[in-house]
């Protein structure tokens, strides 16, 4: 067997993993969690009132970071940005949003766990190091 022809099967097996990985995404596309992540998600942006909310909570969440780099953040800070947190979490379209994201990756940690089941590797332990005794 020539060099050519290895290479050439491990890029058609390759091609096939990817065409399956392809297939799963299409799949959980069309998966209830995935589509109410969808719909949640474009109600938020419509939402005028929760966009305004990101931006102030964003704008604050960034001067808080800065502040924090510089050692000029307070507990006062911390807690402004906890409170605009909680304040944007509260309405009820980024309620809804946030239940959705959560679902979708329970849903997705469910299809890891099928995927890394076979090979026989945990992928998070392993993070730290290449190998366990």
């Amino acid at each position: 067997m020539s060099i050519e022809t290895e290479a050439d099967g491990e890029a058609t097996e390759l091609t096939h993993v990817e065409e399956l990985a392809g297939q799963l995404g299409e799949a959980i596309a069309q998966t209830p969690e995935y589509q109410r992540f969808e719909e949640t998600k474009e109600a938020v942006e419509q939402n005028d009132e929760a966009q305004e909310k990101v931006q102030e909570f964003e704008q604050m969440r960034q001067e808080f970071m800065l502040a924090r780099q510089t050692g000029e953040a307070t507990k006062e800070d911390v807690q402004k940005v906890r409170e605009a947190q909680q304040e944007l979490h509260s309405m009820p379209v980024m309620e809804e949003y946030l239940q959705a994201q959560e679902a979708l990756e329970e849903k997705m940690e469910t299809v890891n766990k099928a995927i890394s089941e076979p090979l026989a590797v945990d992928f998070g332990d392993q993070a730290s190091g290449c190998c366990e005794d």
